[in-house]
């Protein structure tokens, strides 16, 4: 019978899996994972979508403007309650003012904290303008809270809020 020398069996299985090592499956293409709805996106897409006739901009405190400059650098980087907290301390030294409110109810949605949002944006909008971007985002902030609810009637009711924060300029020819 022939046989082969223990030695030279060993070193072809061995040149097998060096071979099988440099053949590799592609790796597959990892898609990122996406949330069905950004409803935080929506919000402030209502407010850039407003083109109204109307547009408040406050004057700025410059410690409440660092605060808030600050709390949206923390957003960006996903640090939320960090970003709460600095807006907070914002709204300590102007408790008052509907922007402020208005970025302390889209970070506690980024929290998952949708009554604190909710109530906030009514807020906001009660001591705001009540037209131009910022009483769309208000709204829009209730159309996703009641959406959130399954509150459907308050969902329509919502959404009417959004369309009358809109006001038209005069023509001009």
């Amino acid at each position: 019978m022939f046989s082969v020398p223990r030695w030279r069996s060993g070193s072809t299985v061995l040149a097998a899996l060096l071979l099988a090592g440099c053949f590799s499956v592609p790796p597959q293409e990892e898609k990122p994972v996406v949330p069905a709805h950004d409803m935080v996106a929506a919000i402030r897409a209502a407010g850039a979508r407003e083109q109204s006739i109307i547009d408040v901009a406050p004057l700025r405190d410059p410690g409440v403007t660092a605060w808030q400059d600050a709390a949206r650098a923390d957003e960006r980087a996903g640090r939320y309650t960090d970003a709460a907290a600095k807006l907070d301390q914002a709204l300590k030294l102007n408790p008052d003012s509907p922007d402020l409110l208005q970025d302390r109810a889209e970070v506690a949605i980024r929290l998952h904290d949708y009554a604190a949002a909710e109530r906030l944006a009514r807020r906001s909008w009660s001591l705001g303008p009540q037209l131009g971007p910022l009483c769309a985002r208000n709204w829009q902030t209730i159309v996703e809270m009641r959406l959130q609810a399954g509150d459907q009637a308050g969902v329509a009711t919502a959404r009417t809020g959004v369309r009358d924060c809109h006001k038209e300029g005069v023509p001009r020819y």
